[in-house]
């Protein structure tokens, strides 16, 4: 795939003609057919084709899986036959609800302008005519601008409050989902355990154990007393190197003399 990646590449560099109207001339003295002979084999081609199209498809259905959790929490643990079934209804269902948010936007709209008509309704009916434009100007706008703030801080408490609830709810959704998570992970962690080590390899394992034990063992007593004797001759000193030299020549003189006593039995004989 990466070498069919770059022949493209190649050729788009050689002839831009199919992306730009602007003519370049050729670049080294190659042309794109001379890049798309480096093409793999046409049938080494169509397999990549279909194992592109096939790894496309787990991913894609991967991720319309994690959309279809994520919409619906609940059905993450059911089986794929029946995801699939739902799946395949997601699409109308999220357009109804595109729907459903759509209309209840234009009803949320709707009663804004409503009340807006019917605020400036009671502005103009509500005071009556011989108190004067000047009244309304002064102390009715007045308390009509101090209830507006009063019912704008209202509303944006309620906002906050409602955000913060939503917020926390979505907190602890994420950080319970995370946990199930969690413990699948160590689940699949014991299974694979429970997997690799049978009672028979553990068996095994104890008893390759218990030799390296031994030979461990073994081996750091013969290292003790081959450290123990080396002090005993550090402390005899040159004397004792002198008598293992005389000694490794007596014993050379042996094996000589006894080689010339068994050949001249042989030569006698």
């Amino acid at each position: 795939m990466e070498q069919c990646l770059l022949v493209a590449q190649c050729v788009r560099q050689l002839d831009p003609s199919s992306t730009t109207s602007q003519e370049q001339p050729p670049l080294l003295g190659l042309s794109a057919k001379h890049v798309l002979d480096l093409m793999p084999p046409e049938k080494d081609v169509r397999h990549m084709k279909q194992r592109l199209l096939a790894e496309l498809e787990i991913r894609l259905k991967k991720k319309c899986f994690n959309i279809l959790s994520y919409y619906q929490p609940d059905w993450e643990d059911e089986s794929e036959g029946l995801k699939n079934l739902k799946l395949s209804r997601l699409p109308e269902t999220l357009e109804s609800e595109s729907k459903r948010v759509e209309a209840l936007r234009e009803k949320e709209w709707e009663r804004a302008t409503l009340l807006q008509r019917q605020t400036h309704y009671y502005l103009s009916f509500a005071i009556p005519a011989h108190m004067g434009p000047l009244l309304l100007s002064t102390t009715h706008l007045q308390e009509l601008m101090g209830c507006m703030q009063i019912l704008q801080s209202l509303i944006l408490d309620y906002h906050l409050k409602a955000q913060k609830e939503l917020d926390k709810k979505k907190v602890d959704y994420l950080e319970a989902k995370c946990q199930i998570v969690i413990r699948k992970i160590r689940a699949e962690m014991l299974q694979l355990q429970l997997d690799t080590y049978t009672a028979e390899k553990i068996s095994a394992h104890r008893k390759i154990k218990e030799k390296l034990d031994a030979e461990l063992k073994a081996v750091r007593a013969e290292k003790q007393s081959a450290e123990s004797m080396l002090s005993s001759f550090e402390i005899l000193g040159q004397e004792f190197e002198a008598l293992v030299q005389e000694y490794s020549q007596l014993r050379l003189e042996i094996d000589n003399k006894s080689w010339a006593l068994r050949e001249f039995s042989q030569h006698s004989h």
